[in-house]
């Protein structure tokens, strides 16, 4: 059931995040790593706070175990009404912080940005300010994905964001080309796009949202089964979100004050960096979670063997996400963005940036599968306080090398925001280790096989030297026919090569002995 799960969250993932890598693509055609770039960048983050506090992760952690326990004792109608509840809590409290952000926005912008110009922190008000609501519109998506994947319905939630990013490509290609839109104009119909693409990613949930939503009915929860317990996991899942958060902020604040163009850098950077950790880290722990939060109550040894399993799972596919972001990084970000204000340059600088970001890529989503197994034993503390100082290593290890590494860079590019990208490094390692130890204090040994991960590492470097000597030894091509001559074999080859070690691709299932 949880392989098929997982391939249904991935294959959500993967949809939306090919949407959202031609919203790149076009973004950085007309933006390039101009200050435009740089304010949307810095905008987009700011709302996020919401998101990132009240959204996806943090209401799985709280809202599934407890109304996937209540499904799965038939206790249909207080699932319902605490369904309703947290909807209704959750919908108060963003509606009150998109508010404060809105009012806040010209004080925050200045605070943060100081060096910027008039110019553009305006502008960065003008899109903080219309972003804000469509953060508030995910929370509640956010909401129905938890409903629907305690439902087991996995697909529609995370495909949904594909009209997020259909609405941006929209509002940019047709202002620019229907209506001569360019520089901030252009920008100001993005986030306006952005804003009907939130209200769009909840709809489009609605219709199957309402064939498990029968007796749910909103409210602000009194006395409602369940709901005490949800906030008392929430708090500490919001502290760990929000302190992750900060440190989001934080590197987005020290990147202001680097080269101009390092925000946008690190945001192209992210782009790619991110998607692996979704594809295989938050879906297969967002296909785990409603399964091991059903197993709470049989042996641990079950619960461990599961936990084996989805790590393996991940690391069949992170290990060479990572290594191919490192060797062929160029090639990846080059076939991408490298068009009309994106040149050699920004490609040469983002490659160094998301190869720094790429060798904490099998920690951090690991770690989301970590996360997953305590939450299912309802412990949402222990990855709370492991997330605290893995955001206070990351933020002293960025702040240590950013300077350093700014001196080093291209024309007027620097790779100061890579300084930052290895500090999230440092942290997600140290986050990983430590989460591993404390699981196996509470559940017992949960490693995955290390034979597996030695050949998954070997097939991954073989495939590896395998696409550079291809890049090397091709003749100079357009960077999508390069990506085309190098990344199809680097795949190609990694299949083949773990299948021949007999660890082919992992569908779930059980593990073989």
């Amino acid at each position: 059931m949880t392989g098929g799960a997982a391939v249904r969250v991935g294959a959500g993932i993967f949809l939306s995040k090919i949407f959202g890598f031609v919203r790149e693509r076009v973004f950085a055609h007309y933006f390039g790593s101009s200050g435009f770039a740089d304010a949307w960048w810095a905008a987009l983050r700011m709302p996020n706070v919401i998101r990132n506090l009240l959204g996806e992760g943090t209401l799985s952690a709280s809202l599934i175990p407890v109304y996937s326990e209540l499904l799965e004792e038939g206790r249909d109608e207080e699932a319902a009404r605490f369904a309703g509840a947290a909807l209704g809590i959750l919908t108060t409290v963003a509606a009150a912080l998109t508010l404060a952000g809105m009012a806040l926005a010209p004080v925050l912008v200045t605070l943060f940005f100081p060096r910027w110009s008039p110019e553009i922190r305006d502008l960065t008000v003008l899109l903080v300010r219309i972003l804000f609501p469509m953060t508030g519109l995910f929370v509640i998506s956010a909401w129905a994905l938890g409903v629907l994947n305690s439902h087991r319905r996995f697909f529609l939630s995370f495909v949904a964001p594909v009209f997020w990013n259909l609405a941006m490509i929209t509002a940019m290609v047709g202002g620019a080309i229907r209506f001569g839109l360019q520089g901030r104009s252009l920008v100001v119909a993005l986030a306006w796009g952005a804003l009907v693409g939130g209200a769009l990613t909840l709809l489009v949930q609605l219709p199957l949202l309402a064939r498990h939503a029968r007796g749910m009915r909103i409210s602000l929860g009194r006395g409602v089964t369940g709901v005490h317990e949800a906030i008392r996991n929430f708090v500490p899942v919001v502290a760990a979100r929000g302190v992750v958060n900060l440190s989001g902020w934080i590197d987005m604040i020290l990147a202001g004050r680097l080269m101009p163009g390092a925000v946008a850098v690190m945001g192209y950077a992210q782009t790619f960096s991110n998607l692996p950790i979704s594809l295989f880290g938050t879906g297969v722990a967002a296909a785990e979670l409603p399964e091991m939060s059903r197993m709470r109550g049989e042996e641990h040894r079950v619960l461990a063997a599961r936990v084996a399993e989805s790590l393996e799972r991940a690391l069949w596919f992170l290990i060479p996400s990572s290594l191919v972001y490192v060797v062929l990084g160029d090639v990846i970000v080059g076939a991408l963005y490298q068009t009309g204000a994106f040149g050699d340059v920004q490609t040469l600088v983002t490659w160094g940036v998301l190869a720094a970001y790429a060798a904490g890529l099998p920690a951090s989503a690991s770690s989301r599968v970590l996360s997953s197994a305590f939450y299912a034993l309802r412990d949402t503390r222990t990855p709370a306080r492991l997330a605290y100082l893995r955001v206070g290593l990351a933020v002293a290890a960025g702040l240590a090398l950013m300077f350093p590494a700014d001196r080093v860079g291209f024309s007027t590019l620097r790779l100061g925001a890579a300084g930052l990208a290895l500090g999230s490094t440092v942290g997600a390692w140290t986050e990983y280790v430590l989460l591993r130890r404390a699981l196996g204090r509470a559940i017992g040994p949960h490693a995955p096989r290390g034979r597996v991960l030695a050949d998954v590492t070997l097939a991954a470097a073989i495939a590896g030297l395998v696409g550079v000597g291809l890049q090397l030894s091709l003749p100079a091509a357009h960077p999508v026919v390069t990506a085309l001559e190098t990344l199809v074999p680097f795949g190609v080859v990694y299949v083949s090569v773990t299948t021949l070690m007999g660890h082919g691709l992992p569908m779930g299932g059980r593990r073989s002995a």
